[in-house]
C-alpha cells in the first residue's frame, strides 16, 4: 500500500450531535453549543466575521470549491436593496446524499449558519431551497424553524441582540438544473428554472435582483464551528487552502457504503480500504468517480491521492460534491458512461443548444456502443463532440456531461473498442448503480 496518511478515520465536526437522542430537536442543539456561535458573531463586526471565515480556508462544498469568505466579501456594503441568504439544498448530483443527512439530523446547525451569514453581510431573510424529492426534509426543516421562532432564535431582536432574521423553506420541482445557482434563483422567484447570463453574479444581483449570498447546505453548516473555535482551528483540520472536514458519500462497490465525515485531504485509497472496508468481494479496484457523476473518472493507479480540491484538480478531475463512486473490475465502463449520460440528457433544461443537442447525441451514440452497433470512428467523434460542449453553455451542466465522457473514452478506450469487436472485456459486464 503506497499511501501514508496519519489522519484519524473520522473527525466529527458537522456530525458531532448526530449520536445524541433526538438530534434534530432544538433542546439537543441548545444542550450542545447550539446558537453559541451566533451570539459570539453578534458581538463581532461583519468584517471580523468574514475574516474568520477566510482564515478557515472553507471552500464551497457544493462542487466548485470557491473560497466562502471571499464570496461573502463580494456583497456590497452599501446597497439600497435588501440582501438575502439563499441555501442550495437541491442535492441532485448522482452519488451525493450528504445534505440530506445534515438536514435530517441537525437542521438548527443550518439555521445558525444562515444567521451568521446574515450578520456578515447585513441580510435579514434566508430562503432554503430544497430538492423536490426531499419532501420529508421540508417537514423536518419547517419544524426546526418553528422551534427557533418559538424560543426566540428567529424573528425580531433575536435574544436581545438587536438583529432581526427570518427563514423560509422553498421546494423545487425535482430539476437537476436548479442546483445551478442562477437557475435556482429563477425557480425561487417563481420562474422557469433556467440559468441566467452572468455577470452580474448573485453577490451583486441575485434573488429579486438584490445582493445575495448563495451557498450549499454543508458550507453553511460549517460556519458555526468556525466562529465558535476560530478560523485557524478549522483550517488546521485540513490541508493548505483546503480547511476543515468534508462529508464524503462513499458508494458503489465497497463493503461499507455510507456518508463519512473526514478531514480534507484524506487519502482516497485509505477511504476505500479502511473507511469503506475495501472493495467488495475482494475484487480489484478499477476506477473511482471522486466527486459525483459530473467529475472525470480516476483509474485505479491514480487513486493514491489526497481528497482535496487542489490535489484532485492536478489529476484533471474535481472533488465536486463529495460523491465518491467506487467501481470494481466487473464494471462495464461503457454501460457506466451510458447510465450517466442518460441522466444528463434527461436533466438538460434545453436552454443551450450545445447541451440540449449534445447530451442527446452522446446518449444515442453510447447506446449504440452498448448495443454492439458502434463504429470505430465514433469513439473519436464522441470525444470531439464532448470537447466542443465544454465552456459553451450558460451553466456547467454541459460541462458536467462532457467531462466524464471524455475521461471514460480517453482512459478506457479499449472497452469501447471491445464493444465494436463484440468481444467481452475481461471481467466486465456488470452495470454500475450510482446510489
Amino acid at each position: 500500500m503506497l499511501y501514508n496518511d496519519p489522519s484519524p478515520l473520522e473527525v466529527k465536526v458537522l456530525t458531532r450531535r448526530f449520536e445524541f437522542p433526538d438530534p434534530a430537536s432544538i433542546d439537543t442543539f441548545l444542550a450542545h453549543d447550539g446558537y453559541k456561535a451566533f451570539l459570539k458573531a453578534a458581538g463581532m463586526t461583519p468584517e471580523a466575521i468574514i475574516q474568520e471565515v477566510k482564515d478557515s480556508n472553507l471552500r464551497g462544498r457544493g462542487g466548485a470549491g470557491f473560497p466562502t469568505g471571499m464570496k461573502w466579501s463580494f456583497v456590497p456594503r452599501t446597497s439600497p436593496k435588501p440582501k438575502y441568504i439563499v441555501v442550495n439544498a437541491d442535492e441532485s448530483e448522482p452519488g451525493t446524499c450528504k445534505d440530506r443527512v445534515l438536514i435530517e439530523n441537525d437542521p438548527h446547525q443550518l439555521i445558525e449558519g444562515c444567521m451568521i451569514a446574515g450578520l456578515a453581510v447585513d441580510a435579514h431573510k434566508a430562503y432554503i431551497y430544497i430538492r423536490g424529492e426531499y419532501r420529508y426534509l421540508i417537514e423536518i426543516m419547517d419544524k426546526a424553524i418553528a422551534e427557533a421562532y418559538a424560543r426566540g432564535w428567529l424573528g425580531r431582536n433575536i435574544q436581545g441582540t438587536g438583529f432581526d432574521f427570518d427563514v423560509h423553506t422553498h421546494t423545487g420541482a425535482g430539476a437537476y438544473e436548479c442546483g445551478e445557482e442562477s437557475a435556482l434563483l429563477e425557480s425561487l422567484e417563481g420562474k422557469r428554472g433556467i440559468p441566467r447570463i452572468r455577470p452580474p453574479f448573485p453577490a451583486v444581483s441575485g434573488a429579486w435582483q438584490s445582493p445575495t449570498v448563495l451557498n450549499n447546505v454543508e458550507t453553511y453548516c460549517s460556519v458555526p464551528s468556525i466562529l465558535l473555535n476560530g478560523g485557524k482551528w478549522f483550517a488546521d483540520l485540513g490541508t493548505p487552502r483546503n480547511g476543515g472536514t468534508r462529508l464524503f458519500c462513499l458508494s458503489g462497490h465497497v463493503n461499507k457504503p455510507g456518508v463519512y465525515e473526514l478531514p480534507m485531504g484524506f487519502n482516497l485509497l485509505r477511504m476505500i480500504n479502511e473507511v469503506g472496508g475495501g472493495v467488495r468481494g475482494g475484487r480489484k479496484l478499477k476506477a473511482v468517480i471522486p466527486g459525483g457523476s459530473s467529475c472525470p473518472v480516476l483509474k485505479a493507479d491514480e487513486c493514491d491521492v489526497a481528497m482535496d480540491f487542489d490535489s484532485i484538480a492536478k489529476l484533471k478531475s474535481m472533488l465536486g460534491s463529495g460523491g465518491v463512486v467506487v467501481m470494481d473490475e466487473t464494471t462495464d465502463i461503457v454501460k457506466a458512461a451510458l447510465r450517466i449520460m442518460k441522466f444528463y440528457a434527461h436533466e438538460s433544461c434545453g436552454w443551450c443548444i450545445p447541451c440540449r443537442e449534445g447530451t442527446t447525441w452522446l446518449r444515442k451514440m453510447l447506446q449504440r456502443f452498448d448495443d454492439g452497433e458502434g463504429q470505430s470512428q465514433e469513439i473519436d467523434m464522441m470525444n470531439e463532440l464532448s470537447k466542443n460542449m465544454l465552456g459553451r453553455t450558460f451553466c456547467p451542466l454541459g460541462d458536467a456531461a462532457a467531462m466524464p465522457t471524455i475521461a471514460f473514452i480517453e482512459k478506457f478506450r479499449e472497452e469501447f473498442e471491445a464493444k465494436i469487436a463484440r468481444t467481452a472485456v475481461p471481467g466486465a459486464g456488470e452495470l454500475l448503480t450510482i446510489a
